[in-house]
């Protein structure tokens, strides 16, 4: 816990006692909002849509939403794993977890295509109204932000540096976090 007098110091206030670069928290928050509104559009869509929104879920397979969200919960925990790792200097060790990590969010985007391939060749795209936009929207958003976790953990991977490691899963738990949010809003609310 840092004191008043640290925090003026740094210029971090708050943020100073959260793991990892002060910097990431500000990127993360950032994030939350935007996939928190994207989220909200989406329950608002629903309701003013009824028809159109349970059209195009019945276009959607829950089965590999729920996989992805067992992959990304598993992989959450290798990163933590491996912050915890790279804060008792073992490094080698942080590697090894940070490549599970990594692994399995490799499996996610491969499960993730499949599905998009799926789901369009049964006539989904963005021309089906609103909710098939939002959903491709939030859907293809979030897999942007798991190819930007995999190269964040590939970066902070060689060195295992503990304060790297420890920014690099926080923005992977993030994209955990949003996950965990997105499928059942997507996929499960009627």
């Amino acid at each position: 816990m840092t004191t008043e007098a640290e925090a003026t110091e740094t210029g971090w206030g708050v943020l100073d006692g959260l793991p990892g670069h002060p910097m990431m928290w500000v990127l993360i928050a950032s994030e939350l909002v935007v996939f928190g509104a994207l989220l909200g559009i989406v329950a608002v869509v629903r309701l003013l849509q009824p028809a159109e929104a349970a059209a195009v879920q019945a276009l959607l397979d829950p089965r590999p939403a729920f996989v992805n969200t067992m992959v990304l919960i598993t992989s959450g925990w290798l990163a933590a794993r491996a912050a915890a790792a790279a804060r008792a200097a073992a490094r080698a060790a942080a590697r090894r977890w940070l490549a599970g990590a990594m692994a399995l969010g490799a499996v996610f985007v491969a499960v993730k295509l499949h599905e998009y391939a799926t789901e369009l060749g049964a006539g989904l795209d963005p021309e089906s109204g609103a909710f098939a936009t939002l959903y491709l929207l939030v859907t293809g958003f979030h897999l942007l932000h798991v190819g930007l976790g995999l190269v964040i953990l590939a970066v902070v991977a060689p060195a295992a540096d503990a304060e790297a490691v420890e920014t690099g899963t926080a923005f992977w738990h993030m994209v955990d976090l949003v996950w965990l949010l997105v499928f059942p809003v997507l996929y499960l609310v009627r």
